[in-house]
Parts: structure tokens; sequence; C-alpha cells
């Protein structure tokens, strides 16, 4: 699977960030991706915002450790889903919806129109 790499802009810390295009994302992967509550709850959040707005840091409020959210994002940038770049001591996150949907028509609607949980 290629990957592409983004250097961690504004930052001397830490590797590069690597992400897969979603074209190179099998259905079989983003399902397992999407399986997950809490991925989609980030899903869901990056979609209502714009574009590198929302910082991991802010994600505070789901009831996963530091850690475990840290493998959430990367399991969403190992599909494609999420793409993340450095500022600072930072990472911003966009959703990488436009690409997404080219590779699986309607999947994200899905997720964005799933009722919570009653």
């Amino acid at each position: 699977m290629e990957q592409y790499t983004h250097d961690r802009v504004g930052s001397t810390k830490g590797p590069a960030i690597s992400h897969t295009p979603p074209a190179e994302t099998s259905l079989q992967a983003a399902l397992g991706a999407l399986a997950d509550p809490v991925r989609r709850g980030i899903v869901r959040r990056l979609a209502a915002v714009p574009d590198w707005t929302l910082p991991c840091g802010t994600f505070t409020d789901l009831p996963v450790a530091k850690s475990t959210l840290s493998h959430h994002f990367s399991v969403l940038r190992d599909v494609g889903l999420l793409e993340q770049r450095g500022e600072g001591a930072r990472r911003l996150n966009r959703l990488r919806r436009p690409e997404f949907d080219s590779r699986f028509p309607g999947l994200l609607d899905l997720i964005m129109n799933e009722e919570a949980p009653g």
C-alpha cells in the first residue's frame, strides 16, 4: 500500500506523519475502521467543522485514554479517512471526505446520519 508523508509543519520533534490515500483502501478496512463508535464520533466531529481547525487535544471528552485516542487517529489515517498535519506542538485534523466519498460513495452519509444510541 503506497503512503505519502507530511512533514510536521512548525515542529522539529517527532516523525513525519504517514497517510494512506483513500483510493488504496479496501472496503473491509474502511468498514473495520468505522465499526468502532469512538472513531465514528471522531469522524462526525471533524465533518462538522472546517478543515484543520480541530487539534487532537480537543477530543478530551471521549471515554478513552490518550494513548487509545492516538490509536484511533492512527486507524483513521491508515484507511484514508483522516489527514493530519503538525502545527507547533499540536496535530490538526482534516476529514478527507471528498476523497473518501469518491472511493466509497454514501458510506460517510450513513455515518453522519447514524442516530445516537438512546
